[in-house]
């Protein structure tokens, strides 16, 4: 629901806005122009990454589809580089070299400020979702946009926070050339709503980068998991932990146990494989579960 109200928001925002640049001439409002019609092709990416990383998994995807939300959200992060930041960029360093005057300030404050009102209800929307997934797993709110695993979340919240600071950026360059007089400050807001955008841009690509190649959760967590373990009445010791997101939420977990008691070899393969079906199903992150015996001189982990 998030990225459906973000993408009906930029999509209102940026026809908006590439009206008003056309009749206006203003190099700012061109550059927010770009930027929302590159977070609508974004937010398209990112609704096709949440219904992919929903699949469930089969023979040919053990894990899932889940890192197919990181794939297709660096898709989303390229797009803010490539058409928001690259095309404010090159415009701005344009209008420096040939300048143009503001036809109408007062339409471009209109649009700005209706523009302003859209994206903070988006970015609200988004605040709102993640404080109350950050709370069921004990996170603080900017840690877990910045660092969790829900990458649709946290390209919403952060596309929706460079629209914010764009805006404020768009209407002091608005602003100081209609004060001044001077249009440089028009393109300058522009190649700095570009680098704005090339910022965000590059903190995305560096997450789903992360999770693409594996990212593990805090040592809370896996300590929480540990303990987990140790609690289940048919598992005296762990020897063995591993954890590796597999998709926004959901967790690998590879174990070595010991078993209680000493039964023949079928049963405790009967044993094993019942545990890793309880795991997944009693436990929301863990998406697959692959437990093995323990050898009898390794050491136990304490959590």
């Amino acid at each position: 629901m998030t990225v459906v109200i973000a993408f009906l928001a930029n999509i209102l925002v940026a026809i908006a806005k590439s009206v008003v640049a056309g009749l206006t001439g203003s190099a700012s409002m061109l550059a927010e122009a770009a930027h929302s019609w590159a977070d609508a092709g974004n937010e398209i990416f990112l609704l096709i990454a949440d219904r992919r990383a929903g699949k469930k998994r089969d023979r040919e995807h053990p894990l899932g589809y889940g890192r197919d939300a990181y794939i297709f959200s660096l898709f989303a992060a390229f797009g803010i580089f490539t058409v928001g930041a690259v095309v404010s960029v090159y415009h701005g360093i344009q209008s420096l070299a040939a300048p143009e005057a503001v036809e109408d300030y007062t339409l471009n404050y209109i649009v700005l400020a209706v523009a302003f009102v859209l994206e903070g209800f988006s970015l609200l929307q988004s605040i709102r979702q993640g404080r109350h997934t950050a709370a069921r797993y004990g996170r603080g709110f900017f840690d877990y946009v910045v660092n969790g695993s829900n990458t649709t979340l946290r390209s919403v919240f952060f596309e929706d926070t460079a629209a914010l600071i764009g805006l404020v950026i768009a209407a002091t360059g608005i602003g100081l050339h209609q004060a001044t007089g001077d249009p440089v400050w028009d393109a300058l807001g522009s190649i700095a709503i570009g680098v704005l955008l090339g910022g965000v841009a590059l903190l995305l690509i560096s997450r789903n980068r992360r999770y693409l190649l594996g990212a593990q959760p805090s040592e809370q967590f896996r300590d929480r998991m540990g303990r987990a373990l140790l609690a289940h009445p048919e598992i005296e010791r762990v020897t063995s932990l591993y954890l590796e997101f597999s998709g926004p939420g959901k967790l690998f977990l590879v174990a070595a146990v010991d078993l209680v008691g000493d039964e023949a070899e079928h049963g405790v393969a009967e044993r094993l494989r019942r545990l890793e079906g309880e795991l997944e199903n009693g436990e929301e992150l863990i998406g697959k579960a692959v437990l093995t015996l323990s050898v009898a001189d390794e050491s136990s982990l304490a959590f």
